[in-house]
Parts: structure tokens; sequence; C-alpha cells
């Protein structure tokens, strides 16, 4: 009997100790992936950091751009150009009323400079696309 207590010991041994080396092996992986991640998301808000800086914008910490658009450029970079993306971008150039006295406004020129530099450093495949959404904007230079 000692022989196969010892036998089921080993087994249930040797299943413990790979199971922890399993556990072990996907915790590094995934502080490998993230650290990769965290990298890009890094590199890309550096990237945008000078991007609005050229374009005469505040700059926020590159720490929180990181943070806010990862690596990917978050919701920003969610097909910005369909339909209801393009209904939230209108409403937010309004007059600020609710209800019937809600119009619309004449923009400033800066008001689309910081998104067009969101896709241009995170999603360029929808820069023209969105350019084009941009520049059938009204716009002028009223802000001081």
């Amino acid at each position: 009997m000692s022989v196969s207590v010892a036998h089921t010991s080993h087994k249930v041994t040797y299943l413990v100790i790979g199971i922890i080396f399993l556990l072990i092996t996907g915790v590094a992986m995934v502080a490998f992936l993230s650290s990769r991640e965290d990298r890009q998301a890094q590199d890309k808000a550096a990237q945008l950091s000078s991007e609005l800086a050229a374009a005469g914008l505040r700059v926020p910490d590159t720490d929180r751009i990181a943070q806010v658009l990862g690596d990917d450029g978050g919701a920003v970079c969610a097909d910005p150009d369909n339909a209801l993306r393009r209904g939230v971008l209108y409403g937010m150039l309004t007059n600020g009323a609710a209800g019937p006295g809600q119009r619309p406004v004449i923009a400033d020129n800066n008001a689309m400079r910081g998104q067009l530099a969101i896709i241009k450093v995170y999603c360029p495949r929808y820069l023209e696309r969105f350019q084009q959404v941009v520049d059938d904007l009204k716009t002028s230079a009223v802000a001081g």
C-alpha cells in the first residue's frame, strides 16, 4: 500500500507544480504584453504631444494621453467618420442651449485640430475622410 500512496502523492505533487508553472508563465506573458503596449502607448502619446504643440494647442501630460488613448486611439479611432459619431460631433458644435434653443454655431478654426491630430497619430487610415468632414464645417477665428 505504501507504494501506491507514494506514487499517488508524487502525481499530485507533479500536478500542483505543473499548475503553478503554468500560472507563473501566464502572468509573465501578461506582464510582457502589457509592458509592450505601455511602451507603444507612451511613444504615440509623445508623438501626439509634439503634433498638438506644433498646431499651437494646449498639450496634456503624455502619461494622461497614454492612459486615455492607449496604443490604438481608443474611442476616437472607432470609425470616426460614421454617421453616429458625426452626429455627436455636430451636437457638440452648438450654442450650448438645450431643447428648442439649441442652434449650430460657427466653430473656431482650432475646434477640430486636436481631433485631427489624434487621428493623424493613432488611426491615419481615417484622416482623409475625417478631414473632408472637417472641411465641410463652417469655421472662423471666433475664439480669442
